[in-house]
């Protein structure tokens, strides 16, 4: 509970993954991926509930074995390449069906998330009086530097007006790196989205922004916590 509000975390997890098979559950510096998460969530002096959301009894029981809670067995058609996650999100408040302010989503493929981090966001949305917060981190190429890749090869410049030689020039540009998505649980399920024009950013730095989703992105997060 932050001050008398009180938090539902939840750390979705389904078992398939393209690019980086049953990547959840792999061993990232001496533990599951998913535990990272699991221990930071359970650390924070915030959250008052965490569940996993997953449709694998694998994933299952090893959140289990690190004290996590598996209220229910997510849909199968809430586990599909295609599912929405905000249905997914959707669904766990619906089951849970307690009376809860705040949800708090928790990727278990951002590993580097700490729980400072959780904490920090949750409050500065409690005292920025917001309603809705993404974490966010600094995008490392001016987006003025962009260009597209046209059909027949050729490049052109996203911005063809902007001539910026320098970097120190260019406007600061930031993304969603998945670890931190936070919602009042009632604007959540009017709007379905975390994304609304009040959404406050909570930056973190790129070393803590690490989203997991090719074996690239795993070689980087061990290096950073071995």
């Amino acid at each position: 509970m932050i001050y008398d509000k009180t938090v539902l975390a939840i750390i979705p997890a389904r078992g398939g993954s393209k690019q980086l098979p049953r990547k959840n559950i792999l061993s990232l510096a001496g533990k599951p991926l998913i535990a990272w998460t699991i221990e930071a969530a359970h650390a924070s002096k915030y959250i008052d509930k965490c569940i996993v959301s997953t449709e694998d009894k694998e994933i299952a029981y090893v959140s289990k074995s690190y004290k996590c809670e598996i209220p229910f067995m997510r849909p199968r058609k809430y586990a599909t390449d295609d599912a929405n996650s905000n249905d997914v999100v959707l669904h766990a408040i619906e089951k849970i069906n307690g009376k809860y302010n705040f949800i708090m989503v928790l990727q278990p493929t951002s590993p580097l998330r700490t729980t400072q981090d959780i904490d920090q966001a949750l409050e500065v949305l409690y005292k920025k009086q917001g309603a809705s917060l993404v974490s966010i981190s600094k995008t490392q190429k001016p987006i003025q530097w962009h260009f597209k890749l046209e059909n027949d090869g050729r490049i052109n410049p996203l911005y063809p007006s902007v001539d910026i030689a320098n970097r120190q020039d260019a406007l600061a540009t930031y993304l969603p790196n998945g670890a931190i998505y936070l919602s009042e649980i009632s604007q959540f399920k009017a709007l379905k989205t975390f994304y609304t024009e009040s959404t406050l950013g909570y930056v973190m730095p790129l070393e803590r922004s690490i989203d997991i989703d090719n074996k690239i992105d795993f070689y980087v997060a061990e290096s950073i916590l071995s």
